[in-house]
């Protein structure tokens, strides 16, 4: 059973400890069989939350708070998931937060009246912050979207702040 479970897909230790209580497996039998597998190295935590880490921050553009809370989920210690976000620099990530406003900023979306900007602002940060970016970084980095893209077609319509204002 624990083989077909990394045969699906990698696993950390603690989800595949999980899996077999479900079935019942008693504790000790439990214990020594992935005790085992860690031994021949077909159970490793880190190079799990490396993967992990690589995967979702390339494919889902999460922040490394999301991804910690993910590994966390999957029982993966602090030292660890630490040292796997450690692969993903503060510029990967605001280029990955940058990537996803643009491409969900809609080209046609009204931007010249303030109540349309800001509402684009608030819906674009609770997307950055749904994936797990800070409050602070999902409106900095939307607001400059914002602004880049009012240059390129409408320049003067307000100043930088005036577009990402997370107070009301």
């Amino acid at each position: 059973m624990v083989l077909r479970q990394l045969t699906s897909s990698a696993k950390s230790r603690q989800q595949l400890a999980r899996k077999l209580a479900e079935r019942n497996i008693p504790e000790d039998v439990a214990e020594a069989v992935l005790d085992r597998f860690q031994e021949v190295r077909l159970i490793d935590d880190a190079d799990f939350a490396d993967m992990w880490v690589r995967s979702r921050s390339q494919s889902r553009k999460l922040a490394k708070g999301a991804l910690r809370r993910e590994l966390a989920d999957r029982g993966i210690d602090a030292d660890t998931t630490a040292a796997a976000l450690e692969q993903l620099s503060d510029a990967d990530e605001e280029a990955a937060a940058r990537l996803l406003v643009e491409r969900k900023l809609r080209p046609g979306t009204e931007l010249s009246d303030r109540a349309d900007r800001d509402k684009t602002t608030r819906r674009l940060a609770s997307m950055l912050a749904r994936k797990g970016y800070q409050p602070a970084q999902a409106f900095r980095v939307v607001g400059e979207v914002i602004d880049a893209r009012l240059g390129d077609g409408a320049a003067g319509h307000g100043s930088r702040h005036d577009a990402y204002d997370p107070e009301p």
